[in-house]
């Protein structure tokens, strides 16, 4: 217990009385109370009246402290009894919600991994939760026939996002008490089957672009250079607004990404992860585009009058509102097959600009950095084989150099 006795400008004394009631988790846990004495009274009787409402602050403060405490240990021990684990993640994730912790993305594949994890482990008690039977649902993912789409299991990327979402509300269990530990640490995922990677080779990109620019409308001209000569997300292109154009410099900064999700609709959101925020070099030729595609919106904005919806975007609808993003996808597709030449989807657009930059010889840190990959791993292990080929050629350059008269 702690008094401390204080003096306003006007002159009057109060004093400040502290009591500890312990610590949790390290933090210390303090009541504090003012007393004011009787401006009447003597400083004998103050120090006197100080004391005793101290002991008495003391004596009640600890007295709701361990009431608390008890209150408390009974709700955790009802907890404990009976909450199953769809109901608190269901707790989880409206407090997700409510607090905007997790980006929109995220909270949406949290949720796309309900329906299945619930079939499984929802009426499970959190305390009863083990390693096993966690182990035993994540496996279950990797079986035949889970995936509806391919008939397969799903992948090793899938079945991370399933046990970030289980270990997410067990970790939020472990903070309310539930549980002393998190059961979902070394969990053994299933490989699932290797994809190669669609990538164009040179000249098909070449022939692409030569048809786009020769065939296409601006937009659709601006957004498939853009891809290939960036290697940007598409999310992230169709994200972008002018002011992200520095056109002095030719600098294109990528702030958000726009994207759509069934049962939500068009949002946009924070790129991917710090690292995707990031700014690019852009040639005069996307530059020229910007500005062509500009021009043309400002007169498509005129005949639209009070219908048009200035977003800045640079990739909208005809009436200006966030082109989807299907869109291009399905524009692209039906252009291959109208030109007769291979569709290869539009990520293959971003493999192909990492590839050649590899193999080109630019080193894996500059080429992660403009990929956006928060880790050089990450690009290593997507693009060993452009890796791989650019190893062959410096070792036989030193080959060459060891070898030669």
């Amino acid at each position: 217990m702690n008094i401390q006795k204080r003096v306003s400008k006007s002159g009057v004394a109060s004093y400040l009385i502290r009591v500890s009631l312990g610590y949790v988790n390290g933090q210390q846990i303090v009541k504090s109370m003012t007393y004011k004495p009787d401006k009447n009274m003597t400083p004998k009787q103050i120090e006197k009246e100080v004391n005793r409402q101290a002991v008495l602050f003391e004596e009640q403060a600890k007295k709701e402290y361990k009431e608390m405490q008890e209150r408390e240990n009974d709700e955790l021990d009802f907890l404990k009894q009976c909450i199953t684990f769809k109901e608190l993640a269901e707790e989880w994730l409206q407090l997700q919600e409510d607090t905007n912790e997790l980006k929109p993305s995220s909270l949406l594949r949290m949720k796309n991994c309900t329906e299945r994890t619930y079939n499984f482990l929802g009426n499970t008690l959190v305390v009863k939760l083990s390693y096993r039977k966690i182990q035993s649902f994540i496996t279950s993912l990797s079986k035949d026939g889970v995936n509806q789409n391919t008939g397969k299991g799903l992948s090793q990327k899938t079945q991370k996002h399933y046990l970030t979402f289980i270990s997410n509300v067990m970790l939020y269990a472990k903070k309310c008490g539930i549980i002393e530990y998190n059961p979902c640490r070394d969990i053994t995922f299933s490989k699932s089957e290797h994809k190669e990677i669609n990538v164009y080779s040179l000249s098909e990109m070449r022939k692409m672009l030569s048809l786009i620019d020769e065939k296409a409308p601006t937009d659709y001209k601006l957004f498939f250079n853009l891809l290939a000569y960036s290697g940007m997300r598409r999310g992230e292109v169709l994200g972008l607004e002018y002011k992200d154009i520095n056109f002095d410099t030719s600098v294109l900064t990528i702030k958000r990404t726009s994207n759509y999700r069934s049962g939500v609709g068009l949002y946009t959101d924070t790129p991917k992860t710090k690292s995707s925020y990031r700014s690019l070099v852009i040639q005069s030729k996307l530059i020229e585009l910007i500005k062509q595609l500009s021009d043309e919106q400002r007169e498509q904005a005129k005949k639209c009058g009070e219908l048009w919806c200035d977003t800045d975007r640079l990739f909208v609808t005809w009436d200006g509102k966030p082109m989807h993003p299907n869109t291009p996808y399905t524009w692209l597709e039906r252009f291959c097959k109208l030109e007769e030449i291979p569709f290869k989807g539009l990520h293959s657009f971003r493999h192909f600009v990492a590839t050649q930059a590899l193999t080109s010889g630019v080193d894996v840190k500059s080429v992660s950095a403009m990929l956006g990959h928060s880790q050089t791993s990450t690009t290593l292990n997507v693009y060993a084989h452009a890796v791989q080929e650019t190893n062959e050629k410096a070792l036989n350059s030193v080959a060459q150099l060891l070898e030669s008269t």
